[in-house]
């Protein structure tokens, strides 16, 4: 099972790169007014939301505790994330704050991973 988790884990942690890296490749263009959300953003957003459930999941069915908190807090944060990417993929250009909004939510989301204990 412990493989599994690790699986996951990695699987998470592309999700994540896959949406910052959408975000970070793009503040040139936010800074122009032309950035727009990609594919890969959405993608990422989605790998994290299914990864992280299984996660969950994985982590009650082994017993292990799960901060419920932390984890409503950082799915509530990543719907955030999605609903904006998922409504806003077709436009041609972005909002300037939605999309730097995404950015800041994303990072939240690593830092509440991270140093939430």
């Amino acid at each position: 099972m412990d493989v599994l988790i690790h699986l996951f884990v990695g699987l998470h942690i592309i999700g994540i790169a896959s949406l910052l890296g959408g975000f970070l490749t793009q503040m040139k263009a936010m800074g122009a007014g032309t950035a727009r959300f990609s594919p890969a953003m959405l993608h990422g957003a989605l790998t994290m939301l299914v990864t992280g459930v299984v996660l969950v999941g994985l982590n009650q069915a082994q017993d292990h505790s799960v901060d419920n908190i932390k984890i409503g807090v950082k799915l509530a944060l990543l719907i955030v994330i999605l609903g904006l990417v998922y409504v806003k993929r077709d436009e041609e250009k972005a909002d300037k704050g939605l999309f730097g909004l995404v950015g800041l939510l994303t990072t939240a989301n690593v830092f509440i991973a991270v140093l939430w204990t």
